[in-house]
């Protein structure tokens, strides 16, 4: 694993609240994301719409959100290098042509985790 990203995701661990129940842990990495994610469309809505510049709010909340993504990883027990790596190669199956080709495989389906397969 790339050692910056090891030591990151080591170091969300000994900041993270601890818990004793595993469900309420998940939720709250889970929630705080997504909390998280709302505060940078938050920011990217005021500095577009209202012409307020929000730049460094949507950096910190970018980090923010990266936090609870390693610590969802944490909790899973995910390298969040193979996370991304899983991610780019995906990505460049789907675009290797570029992003709206024709030629890229994206049909713009959504998976639906939920349905039994």
């Amino acid at each position: 694993m790339d050692e910056f990203l090891k030591n990151y995701q080591e170091f969300c661990k000994k900041v993270a609240k601890k818990f004793d129940d595993p469900e309420k842990e998940i939720m709250t990495w889970g929630l705080g994301i997504s909390g998280e994610a709302g505060d940078v469309a938050g920011c990217i809505k005021k500095t577009i719409s209202h012409k307020d510049s929000q730049t460094s709010g949507i950096k910190e909340n970018l980090g923010d959100t990266l936090w609870y993504i390693a610590a969802i990883c944490n909790f899973y027990d995910w390298n969040l290098e193979d996370i991304i790596n899983e991610n780019t190669e995906k990505l460049k199956k789907r675009y290797s042509e570029g992003v709206f080709t024709e030629k890229s495989a994206c049909k713009r389906e959504r998976i639906d985790w939920n349905e039994k397969k």
